[in-house]
């Protein structure tokens, strides 16, 4: 699986270096074309521009300043604490007020591709006698000493340890790393591989994400151009409902990746031509094929690199997008069979739209439109989280999410079910079915069937053995409150009113009148995507009354004849046959080791 080169890589370390020669290697292999724009490809990427501005995704230079001045007291304030802390170790006054520490960014505010009102991500860099135990310790209540500082939690037991926070009205996700050096100065470079030396697996981590952001500007031929493309591709998954490594889509450095290598093989390219190619390349990308940036290179310094000739679980990675950095590794390692069918459909579809666009046929905005979701599939089950206020809603919610994958991944390995389809939006319980004293949110997740006579299912252990791993990990983590629930319910499209603000199912009903089948309203100009419903014999007129009177009828027809069973006790249990109403699931209480149900919100 690993793709052999003998080319030499050349790295642009000027925004306004450009190739001339199409046989010049950029990253893996040479440029697919290093041809400059057209005059019409510019005119395409002032009309992006402009369609990007109208969306708000450029910040103003006002929140700009305000960001670099939360970011210098953030610094001042590790400066301080890291000085502190050299004194208390009995170091001289003299020495502690040299021994340095570093505040570096990375992912979008690195980039330069952040929106407005995003979050920065962060690193403190601190010598080699400043713990990580004092990070989470003392610098934690440093922090919560900070008028500025808000919503600030600790996660110390995730993968990548974090301390979150809200300073000054920006969001900021902290990382911590000592590297084994007795100073930390300013100009130190964390692109040096000799820094990881005989480091903890935790503080390689943490570094990770300077250093893969810093490598991929280093490897993109134009940083401008790519920062325009990005933001594009980024706004266009957003609205798309694909970005969320978290739940198995794409994250923003995955992202990124794959338009850097597509600025790797269009050198000279404008963005909009840019936008354009990404959506050629990755369309027809032969999965589980890697993308990489660059030759990967064994520094043999003792870490686990992303390597499926070694590594055998690597091998069944289905959408590998290899980070640039030592220790290289896969930055989609959450995405699964159901999310890369979804991602796979929206990127075929863009294709089709930008083909227009890129014609003259459609406009940018036609690009970024939503896609359906709520009416695009017959049975969801809609997960359920509450807690008694907003400080325990923060972590419960952000808990329950970073498990939701595993769910998706559990739903696809029933025969029955073609595809789960997670919406990465949560949405707020309406008043009238939440308790007043309650903060409470939920997820959706659409769910295909296969089409089969009288098929039933039974997702009672499925949903059960969810619920108990969340609740056992949270009594693990010593986050469990009693107040938190987690609930999950069976609804049917036409009963999502009852959870759903009007303008959402209003919208969608709208828009399926002009594309029923795309799952993304069109311009007539752009055609539809394959289809295998089997009314697609049927002429455009007679499909488009059949959408209209289903979607102008008081309910969807949801007849079906497939059934859904949820629990195994017949007095509880209910199905999806258009004659019964929905039920709440039955899920594990934690007050009850042998199942029995929780309380439920009554429909």
């Amino acid at each position: 699986m690993w793709p052999s080169s003998n080319n030499t890589n050349i790295s642009f370390n000027n925004k306004e270096n450009k190739s001339d020669e199409s046989s010049v290697t950029l990253g893996m292999t040479s440029a697919i074309s290093a041809a400059p724009p057209k005059q019409v490809d510019l005119i395409r990427t002032t009309e992006l521009e402009g369609t990007l501005s109208a969306f708000d995704v450029f910040e103003s230079k006002q929140d700009l300043n305000h960001r670099m001045l939360v970011l210098g007291k953030l610094c001042s304030l590790v400066k301080r604490w890291i000085k502190d802390l050299s004194i208390k170790c009995n170091m001289p006054e003299s020495v502690a007020e040299n021994v340095g520490g570093k505040i570096y960014t990375f992912g979008s505010y690195r980039l330069g591709v952040h929106s407005k009102g995003a979050d920065i991500d962060a690193l403190c860099v601190a010598p080699k006698h400043v713990s990580r135990n004092e990070f989470f310790n003392s610098f934690y209540e440093l922090l919560k000493e900070q008028s500025e500082v808000t919503e600030l939690r600790a996660v110390e037991e995730a993968f990548v340890p974090v301390i979150k926070m809200n300073f000054d009205g920006i969001e900021i996700d902290m990382l911590f790393a000592k590297l084994l050096q007795k100073e930390i100065p300013e100009s130190m470079d964390l692109r040096d591989d000799n820094l990881l030396k005989n480091l903890d697996q935790k503080c390689v981590r943490s570094l990770n994400g300077c250093r893969v952001t810093d490598e991929m500007l280093r490897l993109v031929p134009n940083v401008d151009t790519f920062r325009l493309t990005l933001r594009a591709i980024k706004l266009w998954a957003k609205r798309h409902g694909i970005y969320s490594n978290v739940l198995g889509y794409l994250g923003g450095v995955s992202w990124a990746m794959l338009v850097a290598r597509t600025c790797q093989l269009y050198p000279n390219a404008a963005p909009a031509t840019l936008v354009h190619k990404f959506f050629l390349i990755f369309s027809r990308w032969q999965w589980p094929q890697p993308v990489l940036l660059k030759q990967p290179v064994n520094v043999s310094l003792g870490f686990t690199t992303w390597d499926p000739r070694v590594n055998v679980t690597d091998r069944y990675h289905l959408m590998p997008i290899i980070t640039p950095a030592y220790p290289q590794q896969n930055s989609t390692f959450n995405v699964s069979h159901s999310t890369r069918t979804i991602m796979m459909e929206e990127i075929k579809l863009g294709l089709e739209i930008t083909d227009e666009i890129m014609l003259g046929k459609a406009p940018w905005k036609k690009l970024f439109e939503p896609p359906l979701f709520f009416t695009k599939y017959r049975h969801f089950i809609i997960l359920i989280v509450s807690s008694a206020n907003a400080k325990e809603h923060l972590e419960w919610t952000g808990l329950v999410e970073s498990k939701l994958r595993f769910l998706i991944v559990t739903l696809e390995r029933n025969e029955s079910i073609v595809l789960a389809h997670i919406n990465p939006e949560n949405y707020a319980m309406p008043e009238m079915h939440k308790d007043p004293k309650s903060q409470c949110c939920m997820w959706f997740i659409g769910l295909e069937f296969k089409k089969m006579e009288g098929l039933n299912v039974d997702l009672t252990h499925d949903i059960q053995q969810f619920t108990e791993n969340v609740n056992k990990h949270a009594i693990n983590i010593q986050m469990y409150k009693e107040t938190m629930r987690l609930e999950a319910r069976h609804v049917k499209r036409k009963q999502l009113s009852q959870y759903l603000p009007p303008g959402v199912i209003k919208r969608e009903r709208k828009s399926s009148i002009s594309c029923p089948k795309n799952g993304v309203p069109t311009t007539p100009e752009v055609k539809k995507r394959p289809s295998t419903d089997p009314t697609d014999g049927e002429s455009s007129s007679k499909k488009l009354r059949r959408a209209s009177n289903e979607l102008n009828s008081t309910s969807f027809d949801d007849s079906s004849n497939t059934s859904l069973a949820t629990n195994d006790d017949s007095c509880n249990s209910f199905e999806t046959a258009s004659s019964t109403m929905t039920s709440p699931v039955k899920l594990p209480s934690m007050q009850d080791s042998t199942g029995s149900a929780s309380e439920t919100l009554c429909t």
